[in-house]
């Protein structure tokens, strides 16, 4: 008998357990509507909450006179218990936010609950006339948290509700919020949080970091549009194909079975010609945070279809690579070069003027050499600013009003980068011109405001890369943006492959070295 025990118990257990199967699928329709129930039962106790004390009478009266009415009516009460079973049916559904909040383990309650608590102080008040408000010491989380959602075992989303009293238009305050909620989601991530101030609703989700190996490279692109950079994929709605820096550097090993690859990542492209709003481009960042390698890029695209000019004010020598190439009509760095350099580019400004209108007011086409794209770009201006202060000449930024003015309508382009510790030299016609705008390095909310016009849609970045920022253009949003890797092939320190990739997009070398400089 002892032998057959074990296969008993076995078969008991199986029976058992078929059982139960059995019955829970009997009773699936009665579980739905119970949790159905329920959760109505929870949206009603969430809608007394938020009622205001004064609404509260009124809306009573109201439900009651409903139900009355329901009542008199033929056949209403039967209606309405069909309405509220096929209500509690729908509720009752498996969703996945029902699924994750009943399967929340302690410790993401916990999380939950700590990033309340660091809440309260700045959403409650001492003197709060709600009977019940969202946000108090001895309140929980469940009547303030909206909606949730963790990846291996951190907040990836918290959607928030924040009382009406809260000044959400001030961007100090919505600051303030953003870094009380980032630190207690977890420090190492970047976060994108989103105000709703209709409804008085703060979303916050973690984003993936930007791809930061993408070299410089032909990219696709139409006429007048230059890719500064990449960002999210949910911010814009387009994509270009690109090559990483691990397939680059196989392609030039000649290993086709290299570990890079094709990916199509989306870009932020910046429009310039004569129907463009945004015709300027400034860059200001930190020390090394990649504004020189922006321009390059920039650079580079512009040879493909135009003509340039570069100012490097500094004389860092990082422009040095463009000299006595095929469509670079100057390189300069020094006072006197500059402002030879920008004299011209005035002169011929008012030159392309005159041609466009004598061509209008004769009913025949512009000619080439008046609308052909011309790209001044100047780096550190400050630098040759105060030079000129000292030596007692012409501003180099005063010559670059004509230009800002008038680029649009002469096919000139001008771009400007320039650091925070020298953004106050920077003149009020380059500050005011530009409308395509990008910060580059670890930046704080007041600079990134003082220089987009608006908040940064992100709070800081934990590690911030060479190129890493964010750009708006005109009057659009903020973007994230990661500037590809175009670093001077003269740079020892740099990646070879990425110096090799911008050797590879140099234009080739005139034959006359004194041929085609700026005069």
């Amino acid at each position: 008998m002892s032998r057959w025990a074990p296969v008993s118990w076995w078969s008991a257990r199986d029976a058992v357990r078929v059982g139960a199967g059995g019955v829970l699928d009997v009773l699936h329709p009665l579980l739905v509507m119970a949790r159905g129930l329920g959760r109505l039962a929870a949206l009603g106790r969430a809608w007394w909450a938020r009622t205001p004390r004064e609404r509260k009478g009124p809306g009573l009266l109201a439900v009651a006179a409903c139900g009355v009415g329901v009542w008199l009516l033929p056949y209403g009460p039967a209606l309405a218990g069909l309405a509220l079973a096929g209500a509690a049916a729908w509720y009752g559904r498996e969703r996945g936010g029902a699924v994750q909040e009943e399967t929340l383990g302690g410790d993401e309650v916990e999380r939950l609950h700590t990033v309340y608590e660091a809440l309260v102080p700045y959403f409650a008040r001492e003197a709060d006339p709600a009977g019940e408000p969202l946000y108090a010491y001895d309140g929980t989380w469940e009547r303030a948290v909206v909606d949730h959602a963790f990846r291996a075992g951190r907040l990836s989303r918290l959607l928030v509700r924040y009382p009406a009293f809260f000044p959400d238009g001030e961007p100090g305050e919505r600051l303030r919020i953003e870094r009380v909620l980032a630190a207690k989601a977890g420090r190492g991530r970047e976060y994108r949080f989103g105000w709703d101030e209709e409804r008085n609703l703060l979303e916050m989700t973690a984003l993936e970091p930007l791809p930061t190996g993408i070299p410089a490279q032909p990219f696709v692109t139409g006429p007048g549009e230059t890719v500064l950079g990449f960002t999210d994929g949910a911010a814009v709605r387009r994509t270009v194909p690109v090559l990483t820096g691990d397939a680059r550097e196989a392609e030039g090993a000649g290993d086709a079975g290299g570990a890079g690859e094709l990916c199509d990542v989306p870009p932020v492209v910046w429009r310039t010609g004569p129907r463009s709003t945004e015709s300027h481009l400034l860059v200001v960042g930190t020390a090394g945070a990649g504004a020189s390698s922006l321009v390059r890029s920039v650079a580079l695209q512009a040879l493909r279809r135009g003509e340039v000019v570069v100012v490097d004010g500094d004389g860092g020598g990082g422009f040095s690579c463009l000299a006595g190439r095929r469509g670079v009509l100057g390189v300069e760095s020094s006072l006197t070069g500059a402002l030879a350099s920008l004299e011209w580019v005035v002169r011929e400004t008012e030159r392309r003027l005159l041609a466009a209108s004598r061509a209008r007011q004769h009913g025949a086409e512009v000619p080439q050499d008046a609308r052909s794209p011309l790209w001044v770009l100047l780096d550190r201006p400050a630098v040759l600013s105060h030079l000129a202060r000292a030596e007692g000449r012409p501003d180099p930024q005063e010559l670059l009003r004509v230009p800002l003015r008038h680029g649009r309508a002469a096919g000139v382009t001008v771009v400007v980068a320039e650091q925070f510790e020298a953004a106050e030299e920077l003149t009020d016609a380059v500050l005011a011109y530009p409308r395509a705008r990008v910060v580059l390095g670890a930046t704080t909310g007041e600079q990134v405001f003082s220089v987009l016009g608006a908040s940064a849609p992100t709070g800081p970045v934990p590690e911030t890369p060479a190129g890493r920022g964010f750009a708006r253009l005109g009057t659009g949003p903020v973007l994230r943006l990661q500037v590809p890797a175009t670093p001077d092939p003269s740079d020892e320190t740099a990646r070879e492959s990425e110096r090799a990739a911008v050797r590879a997009l140099l234009p080739e070398p005139v034959r006359a070295p004194g041929a085609g400089q700026a005069t």
